[in-house]
């Protein structure tokens, strides 16, 4: 680990440039913003602040990469091999990516090896058997006239993407979009979250060791509302991605009309958490904890509503609690951690706003809701403890609106369509989770959820091969497995006179 501090420190130690057309530049301005230590509320790394200037370099670059012969007449083997090979300089690189994730956004950097960095491993040795599977096919039509003709598709590549990601789950996050639009044959501008953009650069640095042709990823870092809307609303892309809040979708959404570009948006969640009364309450309890507590709660999929059946209620949420009240907080650099601190003040600042706001709506807490006391060192975190909430209400704000944070409400339930009935009233329809021996009943109640996922006896499992998005207000379109490369290609049907 010596060597991989000495390599972190290194490379936060200089001011980052952005990657365009294959070359580190400097914002157009020349202006930079720092980037903040959620542990200590320091200084972390200082990064270039770009704008729409730097977007318009970006996408210019990309355009070129994208006709260019060492892109379009790479075969679907050698681009799959070069998938292949960025794995395998991610895996290399593990234990110092998860390290600089740990630092840039204050999670376990023992979550940051086995996630972040392991999903991105999976995602880019998945995608690279795509390449040479992109089928078209030959369609028997019946045109007029009695013509003979041979009426064939092609899959391609939908041009140059715009991928916006967020600050959760960076590196994985920008994996998720560029496999797939690497695999289909795209070219790319990437705008990582101006909270946490430091891995990113970092990946992007070793996609060029990978063998990434010049100008085929290209990261531009900066401020959502200059970098991310000029990306979004940009003539010269084709689609854009993008993961992130519900509020920014809609804004995404507006700016992509211009020019009618594609959209696919995977947004908020506000995920229920079903136990019936048939399912091992110290098992549940556990799994419940770990399905809002990942990453801090800060995961789209959070299991944040906890509906539990009034018979094994206060057994259940007693289990929760105490599991709450253990989970080690601390800097995510450390080994022992559990729960890192929140990734910035202000992210602290609007999850303990609903602490508060629970309360005052009449809501019990039955652990956390403070900040520990970690020392001086971390006295300037945004540490929060794991917060358990019972006696919530279908109507309060901690039950309705998404947190992103390590919030819990539960509650108990006793009729089962009442139950789905609620489970059901929300803008959103990311994720739910189902806790029950009879197997039959969850099937049932999984169909009649408005969710894109639903998790039996299991919770927050995803992978490459399966597809992952919303129903509502949660998104458009699907991220991973064969659906999302409909995303990043267009059908093209050609017609042939054969008389």
């Amino acid at each position: 680990m010596h060597s991989n501090n000495e390599s972190v420190e290194r490379f936060v130690s200089r001011p980052r440039p952005m990657l365009i057309g294959g070359e580190w530049v400097q914002a157009a301005s020349g202006r930079t913003f720092d980037t903040v230590d959620p542990a200590t509320g320091t200084v972390l790394a200082t990064v270039a602040e770009g704008d729409a200037a730097d977007v318009d370099r970006a996408v210019a670059a990309a355009r070129g990469a994208f006709g260019s012969a060492a892109w379009r007449r790479m075969s679907p083997m050698d681009r799959g091999a070069l998938l292949h090979r960025i794995a395998d300089v991610i895996e290399a690189h593990g234990d110092e990516l998860a390290l600089l994730e740990s630092r840039d956004n204050g999670k376990p950097v023992t979550l940051a090896r086995a996630v972040d960095v392991g999903t991105s491993v999976k995602l880019f040795r998945y995608f690279a058997g795509w390449p040479s599977k992109l089928e078209g096919s030959t369609i028997p039509v019946s045109p007029r006239g009695g013509l003979r003709v041979l009426n064939y598709t092609t899959l391609q590549p939908v041009g140059v993407v715009g991928l916006i990601v967020p600050w959760n789950l960076p590196m994985s996050m920008a994996c998720w979009k560029l496999a797939p639009a690497l695999a289909a044959g795209c070219t790319v501008v990437l705008k990582p979250a101006e909270e946490t953009p430091l891995s990113t650069l970092r990946l992007a640095e070793l996609l060029a060791e990978a063998g990434v042709p010049d100008g085929v990823v290209n990261v531009v870092t900066g401020r959502g509302a200059t970098a991310g809307a000029a990306l979004a609303a940009h003539d010269g892309v084709d689609k854009v991605a993008f993961t992130g809040s519900t509020e920014t979708g809609r804004a995404i959404v507006r700016a992509a009309a211009g020019n009618l570009k594609k959209v696919s948006l995977e947004l908020g969640g506000k995920s229920p958490n079903i136990v019936l009364p048939d399912a091992d309450p110290q098992a549940v309890a556990e799994a419940a904890a770990d399905a809002i507590f990942f990453n801090q709660g800060q995961t789209c999929t959070a299991g944040s509503r906890l509906y539990v059946h009034r018979e094994i209620f206060d057994e259940v949420m007693d289990a929760v609690s105490a599991r709450a009240r253990k989970i080690v907080v601390g800097p995510g650099s450390d080994p022992a951690t559990e729960m890192g601190p929140l990734v910035s003040a202000r992210q602290y600042e609007r999850v303990t706003g609903y602490v508060t706001s629970g309360q005052e709506q009449g809501a019990r807490i039955a652990a956390g809701g403070g900040r520990p006391d970690l020392g001086e060192r971390h006295a300037g975190g945004y540490f929060l403890e794991p917060t358990v909430f019972v006696q919530a209400d279908h109507g309060m704000r901690i039950v309705q609106e998404e947190i992103f944070g390590p919030v819990l409400a539960a509650m108990a339930w006793d009729d089962v369509d009442d139950l789905v009935a609620k489970a059901n009233d929300s803008p959103f329809g990311l994720a739910a989770g189902i806790w029950t021996s009879d197997l039959g009943h969850a099937h049932r109640i999984a169909d009649e959820l408005q969710a894109g996922t639903v998790w039996i006896n299991c919770y927050n499992l995803t992978d490459p091969a399966s597809p992952f998005g919303g129903f509502k207000q949660s998104g458009w379109g699907r991220e991973m497995g064969r659906k999302v490369l409909d995303l990043y290609t267009e059908v093209k049907s050609v017609w042939v006179n054969l008389d």
